[in-house]
């Protein structure tokens, strides 16, 4: 051995750990559909059925607990993530038909600025303006019978 050579150093090898076979995964499903946790005297019961340690039934349990969380999370973002489609769809659906009902009421206002009215029913009674704009409805009302608005002081009978 020369000056340079070092010891060498065994790692420690993991023993591999046995798969379970078709039957043994079929018989632990169905425990774990009964019951998804594992007290110690069911935990045991099964790794002698399975022969298997205890540990890998309890690590198997685990693992499947985990797995169906993660499945759980990912189907209820799907869910949200459609949702968010929707709502997403019925808001531009409704930003479009804003902005439709707005020119509408632009070219409204620039036919006829007042608006135009419908016939009464009685003589109380102002008819709707055509615009659809109860704003002005009501102050051009409001004026006509003396409880002030933007258009009292006008003389449109005179």
């Amino acid at each position: 051995m020369d000056q340079f050579s070092y010891p060498t150093i065994r790692k420690k090898q993991k023993a591999h750990k046995k798969r379970m076979n078709e039957e043994q995964l079929r018989l632990l499903e169905s425990n774990f559909n009964f019951n998804n946790k594992l007290d110690p005297e069911h935990k045991s019961r099964l790794a002698l059925e399975l022969g298997v340690p205890p540990r890998q039934v309890a690590i198997w349990y685990q693992n499947k607990r985990a797995r169906d969380k993660i499945h759980g999370l990912e189907a209820d973002h799907r869910a949200m993530r459609a949702q968010l489609e929707r709502v997403l769809t019925d808001n531009s659906r409704l930003r479009d038909e804003v902005e439709r009902l707005r020119e509408e009421l632009t070219r409204a206002r620039g036919a006829a600025p007042l608006g135009s009215f419908n016939s009464s029913r009685s003589g109380d009674e102002v008819g709707s303006l055509v615009s659809g704009d109860n704003n002005m409805e009501r102050d051009l009302y409001a004026s006509l019978v003396g409880g002030g608005g933007p258009f009292d002081g006008y003389d449109f009978f005179g």
